[in-house]
């Protein structure tokens, strides 16, 4: 195998070069989706939604703080993805170097891993699962030398990594079944190596542990307790003799105390919940809503039975998802086109000549690698049992089925990373078989680079600065201390970020609609500005009346004197529910009254619109500046030309028809 030197001189590489190609590529500010909340919490220590990342959030926090010197907040965030993926790709090139005896099969294959369209999108943006992959290729690592090495300091570090997912993000345990694997696996040639089933038992018990508490099983964990000092009892090796010895014993408790420690850093939650920072989602300042936090209870998870989509159609989302990896420049939209797909199948042949390769040189590592390859592919899809996604599907499935409410392919990202891995090795093999430089290998595994490169650039438009300028327009269009209702994440979100990073309008409350079905949000305007129903809400898992909770808050509201307003993008019928006599500027409306008494009271009020023409039409002016000489890039997410669209608004009402008074073909133009 190949020396200490030369793996970590391909991790150095890999790193590097990764690094490059990530801040090269990284968003200059907030995103949409999570980003916004998690810079948010990142800045003032709050807690973002279950199951609340406090590693992940203290982590970005230090980091952040240092980094913020040179660059503005939002830019640190960005760079610790990438500084975490680039840190990913190292350590993977260190273990293929490792496995393979080939500095460049390991830089080559971190590279092609590296640049995936999922990996490549969590790297430039603020995402825990960029963090994720690198505690998953961690835990790897350090399995690997467990099971090289015997020493059973790496066993501990293994058990420990993967304790950490609990406190980070549960999707570092896709790995687990590969550090179980790599942990108890002795290399002792192609037909000698051993199993160490003492080690299995002892991480398996780990990953137990872990699982146990993300779902806040007591039995579960019992179970998983139960294993770890059961491996003392359990022979290394079919030749070790029958018994537990003390030493055995004392590490299986150095197991069970490094599980423990790991998941010490979910106390930040309910020591941080208690000072009720800015961003508190769930507020768990009790044992008991911390385990609605840890476990995610506030969401419908999905059992593995009945199944949410059918089996093939799960399995075929798969492959829609692959299709966008290695060239999404050629066709970036969620329509294949022949030269994606071939680029595409041209990377598969290569992946699999990599791993026939791979098998034949080191069966041990292979099949680690084709584990994570299956964990990371057909087991996330039988564990999550995900919907359809937005894109899959139309004029095959059911016209009124359920979707998911995004594309979920950073749900996959093992797998393609195991994908990647094989096709770098599989480029530099083929280079050394026709006896060309390795460094050939290299060059092809680059040509990813070049083929997603324009797909994937968020320093382009419209990620560069939509979302900031979305926020920036929800809040300055806002009267003084006004309660802004939104629709959802992707203008709340954004809308935090401008609020507690930039400090834009501070004055004015936002409320997110569709968070208002969980009490402890509702609580939350009780707790902070008195607004909602009089008697104190009880935090109970229950979901409560949204409709009725958002009524509430607009009543207190207007009885303080502050103004109610909601945004464009909020649904006719919810903006109806609050108020009448609205009247539009920019992308907000501000309510004139109370709302109808009756149901046909309050559709006669949805329709009474009336236009701030000299607001709207600086809001206009305001937006084409930010525009202006800009190229906007296709992508993959409708949620971009959603928010274009949104933004193209006063424009739209402007040139419709001249509006004087009320018109009810506002709805029609700019409520989509």
């Amino acid at each position: 195998m190949s020396d200490g030197a030369a793996a970590r001189r391909a991790a150095w590489i890999a790193s590097g070069v990764l690094l490059v190609i990530y801040a090269a590529t990284m968003a200059p500010d907030v995103t949409f989706w999570d980003a916004g909340e998690f810079i948010a919490a990142s800045r003032t220590l709050g807690i973002p939604h279950p199951p609340g990342t406090p590693l992940f959030i203290v982590l970005l926090h230090a980091w952040a703080s240092v980094v913020s010197l040179v660059l503005p907040w939002a830019a640190s965030t960005n760079l610790f993805s990438a500084a975490a993926t680039a840190g990913a790709g190292g350590l993977a090139a260190y273990w293929v170097t490792k496995s393979t005896d080939d500095v460049w099969a390991g830089v080559s294959a971190a590279i092609v891993a590296g640049c995936m369209t999922s990996v490549w999108q969590n790297a430039t943006e603020t995402e825990v699962y960029s963090v994720a992959l690198l505690l998953s290729a961690s835990a790897i690592v350090a399995a690997d030398r467990a099971g090289r090495s015997g020493e059973h300091r790496w066993v501990v570090a293994a058990a420990y990594l993967l304790a950490l997912s609990v406190p980070l993000h549960l999707s570092a345990l896709v790995a687990a079944p590969v550090v179980i694997y790599l942990a108890a696996r002795r290399p002792g040639g192609a037909a000698q190596d051993t199993t160490d089933w003492s080690v299995a038992l002892a991480v398996t018990g780990a990953a137990l542990c872990a699982a146990a508490a993300g779902r806040v099983s007591i039995v579960l964990g019992v179970i998983g307790a139960g294993c770890i000092v059961g491996a003392a009892f359990v022979r290394p090796t079919r030749v070790t003799p029958r018994g537990v010895s003390r030493r055995a014993l004392l590490q299986s408790l150095q197991i069970l105390a490094a599980v423990a420690v790991a998941f010490t850093a979910l106390a930040f939650l309910i020591i941080r919940a208690r000072h009720d920072p800015l961003v508190n989602q769930a507020n768990p300042t009790s044992l008991s809503q911390l385990g609605y936090v840890i476990s995610r209870r506030q969401y419908d998870l999905a059992p593995l039975w009945p199944r949410r989509a059918p089996l093939w159609a799960q399995a075929a989302n798969w492959f829609e998802y692959a299709d966008w990896q290695t060239a999404l420049s050629l066709a970036p939209t969620v329509i294949p086109s022949v030269w994606r797909v071939l680029a595409t199948v041209i990377c598969a042949l290569i992946a699999i000549a990599g791993a026939r390769w791979h098998f034949r040189h080191d069966n041990r590592s292979a099949r680690a690698m084709l584990l994570l390859f299956v964990c990371g592919s057909v087991g996330v899809a039988a564990y999550l049992n995900l919907r359809p996604s937005p894109s899959f599907g139309w004029g095959v499935l059911p016209a009124g089925i359920m979707r998911e409410a995004r594309e979920r392919d950073y749900f996959f990202v093992l797998s393609f990373w195991a994908w990647g891995l094989w096709a770098g090795i599989g480029a530099v093999r083929l280079a050394r078989r026709f006896r060309w430089s390795p460094l050939l290998g290299v060059a092809v595994a680059l040509v990813p680079v070049a083929l997603n490169w324009s797909a994937v650039n968020r320093r382009a438009e419209p990620e560069a600065s939509e979302p900031r300028e979305l926020a920036a327009a929800l809040l300055e269009a806002a009267p003084a201390r006004a309660v802004l209702f939104v629709a959802g994440d992707n203008d709340s979100y954004p809308v935090w970020y401008a609020q507690d990073v930039l400090g834009i309008r501070r004055d004015v409350t936002t409320v997110t609609t569709p968070l208002l079905a969980a009490s402890w949000y509702v609580a939350e305007f009780q707790r902070r500005w008195a607004l909602g129903p009089g008697a104190p809400m009880p935090v109970t898992a229950t979901p409560v009346d949204r409709y009725a909770a958002a009524l509430e808050i607009a009543r207190a509201a207007r009885a303080q004197g502050r103004p109610v307003a909601a945004s464009l993008t909020l649904p006719r019928d919810e903006r109806a529910a609050l108020g009448s006599r609205w009247r539009i500027t920019g992308l907000v409306a501000v309510s004139g009254g109370a709302p109808g008494l009756d149901q046909s009271a309050r559709r006669l009020a949805s329709q009474r619109l009336a236009l701030d023409s000299a607001g709207t039409a600086r809001w206009a002016d305001q937006i084409a500046e930010w525009r202006r000489n800009r190229v906007i890039r296709a992508s993959l997410d409708p949620v971009h030309q959603y928010f274009s669209d949104v933004l193209e608004c006063p424009r739209r009402m402007l040139d419709s028809g001249r509006f004087s008074g009320a018109r009810a073909s506002l709805d029609s133009i700019c409520n989509f």
